[in-house]
């Protein structure tokens, strides 16, 4: 391709309006920049621009022929969306020239209000592949930021597929979980990662240790910081960057003082007319690059530009670590004193409240029926050493559930190129197998199956519904019930339930994930590690153990990506009484086996079928046998907060 000046737009963060004045005259394209509230920047400080601030920096900016993006990118609570309506409202007035967004609330807004602002999506919303673009361009998205574990050789073709202008992280701070996919501290402290407040539990030190024994495994290891990733640098990398295909190079760090922002800016603007200017004989300015990275913050890598991150990645040792947002603390028990006081949902139930289970093997898929379950979901992520569930075994299921429970299938939360190839062969063969449904965990996975099955669609708890809008989203599109976020407060959850158009669905018990990552930890952390030589090795169960204690399971799927748990399960049985309405009941039980399945989904059939009588579900003994039998101790996790923190 003939490149020219706009072939490519430099991105600048700006928290400050010193920041944002530095990075235009150090040479940005664009800024990006966040209001007071609704922005995934939240944490206390000078920082963010309040309302006549916004406005006069959308008049600097485009006085110097720079773009301005305004960041309405994090999750939206119920509480929050007459806010919201009054901010898209003035967003529409003041004209910003895009805004970033997460949540599906805002792309509903938008539509209702006529909002004409370019829409682009967060990193927050995981994009990651065609058939997800297909959804979003149809509600006005005009540029995605890809999620940060794809490829530049993804990236390429990724773009050429789809069309859609591409924005990239080139520089800064980096999660090492999947965007939008880590609810550790939402769930642990009540500021969700998700809104904007994330109290950076990846930069806790932790022991690797077999999870079976407690045996640590990486005494050897340059340090405990095991999930602490370095800084992105893609300063050595700029023509591959222009050659995938990305239109615009983002630098992270809207919490960064103006010298710094000015450095990165005029350094990469420098090195990147270097290249446009003469392609063909352009070198690394090495100048340049002792200047990035003598004032570097954590050291640096590629991540997953070049292929998946080793242990190199990792800042083992914490020395450069800038600041410690929060220390281990051990997760909520059942200190429950606020969500006893709280008010029943105020909807009415069915006449037999609805259980599911999801499981791991078709032994539990059995035991879970037999027990009482009302619906099974099935397949999906396989965590070694179980094996993926193969059509034969959803034929089988079918058969033995036939009058006594539907059979949803499962699909994985991430579905990049390989997974999407081979879900359009599974799902043209479920069409012939009689299941009762399918479960997405994106918008992918809901375009595909939308395409080739006829078969009813269920949103997973992946999709963050946090808003009754968000599930008006869900439904225009098709799905028959949704999952909501584990990091809802009751409160929050109730008004969702009560104003919600769509069936909404509540886990109730079970083993639940904080975060998940294409990370292949055992590789990272076990010196003889080879997965050549020792395939094996994965499927041991191995943990991380942080220094209050907590040990959270490590369980990895047929893709190779890292399911991080939470130390402790859910367990809502002693409140049951207070969540009606809801569409199911949801038992995570896929770490589970079949005899512990069947004894919680009975426990748990008994109550419900109490409750729908008329009679008091809950009773000691059976709250007893759930404690003795859990594999990790109990608590209520998020329930425990009136509120998850909002952003107003």
């Amino acid at each position: 391709m003939l490149l020219h000046r706009k072939s490519v737009e430099l991105l600048a963060p700006a928290g400050t309006w010193d920041a944002m004045t530095a990075a235009i005259d150090a040479g940005a394209d664009a800024v990006y920049l966040g209001g007071k509230h609704f922005n995934m920047r939240l944490h206390e400080g000078d920082f963010n621009f309040d309302d006549a601030r916004l406005k006069e920096a959308i008049d600097y900016a485009h006085a110097h022929d720079v773009h301005l993006y305004i960041t309405l990118n994090n999750l939206i609570s119920n509480e929050e969306l007459p806010a919201l309506r009054d901010y898209l409202a003035y967003l529409e007035e003041i004209r910003p020239d895009a805004i970033l967004v997460q949540d599906f609330a805002v792309l509903e807004l938008v539509h209702e209000m006529g909002i004409t602002v370019p829409l682009h999506t967060s990193v927050m919303m995981n994009t990651h592949n065609e058939y997800a673009i297909e959804k979003l361009k149809e509600y006005g998205i005009t540029r995605i930021v890809v999620g940060r574990e794809m490829t530049l050789s993804e990236l390429a073709l990724f773009r050429a597929r789809t069309g859609i202008e591409v924005e990239y992280f080139m520089h800064g701070d980096m999660c090492i979980s999947e965007s939008g996919q880590c609810i550790h501290s939402g769930v642990l402290f009540g500021q969700s990662g998700n809104r904007g407040r994330c109290m950076k539990i990846c930069r806790w030190p932790f022991a690797f240790i077999n999870e079976e024994t407690g045996e640590v495994l990486d005494a050897s290891s340059p340090g405990p910081y095991k999930l602490a990733l370095k800084d992105m640098c893609m300063y050595r990398a700029i023509p591959a960057l222009i050659q995938a295909g990305v239109f615009s190079f983002k630098i992270e760090g809207r919490m960064r003082a103006p010298e710094f922002i000015r450095r990165l800016v005029s350094t990469y603007r420098a090195a990147i007319d270097a290249y446009i200017a003469d392609p063909n004989g352009y070198t690394t300015d090495e100048e340049g690059w002792r200047s990035l990275y003598e004032n570097r913050v954590r050291d640096y890598t590629t991540t997953f530009a070049f292929g998946q991150p080793t242990a190199i990645d990792i800042g083992m040792t914490g020395e450069r670590e800038p600041r410690f947002f929060s220390q281990a603390i051990e997760e909520a028990g059942f200190a429950d004193e606020v969500l006893r006081e709280e008010p029943p949902i105020a909807k009415e139930n069915e006449p037999s409240r609805r259980l599911s289970v999801r499981v791991g093997t078709p032994a539990a898929a059995r035991a879970a029926i037999d027990a009482g379950a009302d619906t099974v979901y099935v397949g999906g992520e396989a965590f070694r050493p179980q094996r993926p569930w193969t059509l034969r075994d959803y034929e089988a299921l079918v058969r033995d559930a036939a009058g006594r429970a539907h059979v949803i299938v499962n699909t994985p939360r991430t579905t990049m190129r390989r997974e999407c190839g081979e879900l359009e062969q599974f799902f043209t063969a479920l069409n012939d197998i009689g299941v009762d449904g399918v479960m997405v965990g994106n918008l992918g996975t809901l375009k595909l199956v939308r395409t080739l099955t006829k078969l009813p669609i269920q949103a997973d708890h992946s999709f963050n519904l946090f808003n009754h809008l968000a599930a008006a989203f869900l439904k225009e599109n098709g799905l028959t019930m949704a999952t909501a976020s584990y990091e809802l407060s009751f409160r929050q959850l109730r008004e969702i339930v009560e104003n919600a158009v769509l069936p909404i669905e509540a886990v109730v018990h079970g083993a639940y994930e904080s975060m998940i990552c294409d990370y292949n930890f055992p590789a990272m952390s076990l010196p003889a590690y080879n997965d050549l030589d020792s395939p094996e090795l994965l499927d041991t169960h191995y943990a991380f153990r942080d220094e209050a204690g907590g040990v959270h399971s490590i369980r990895i799927d047929q893709y190779g990506r890292s399911h991080i748990y939470f130390a402790k399960d859910l367990c809502l049985y002693p409140y049951l009484e207070k969540f009606n309405g809801l569409g199911s009941y949801r038992i995570e039980a896929q770490d589970y086996t079949a005899d512990v399945t069947a004894e919680i989904v009975r426990i748990y059939r008994a109550a419900l079928d109490r409750l729908a009588a008329g009679g008091d579900g809950y009773r000691a003994a059976e709250f007893d046998r759930l404690t003795e039998i859990a594999p990790r101790p109990l608590g209520i996790g998020t329930y425990r907060f009136r509120q998850s923190r909002n952003s107003i």
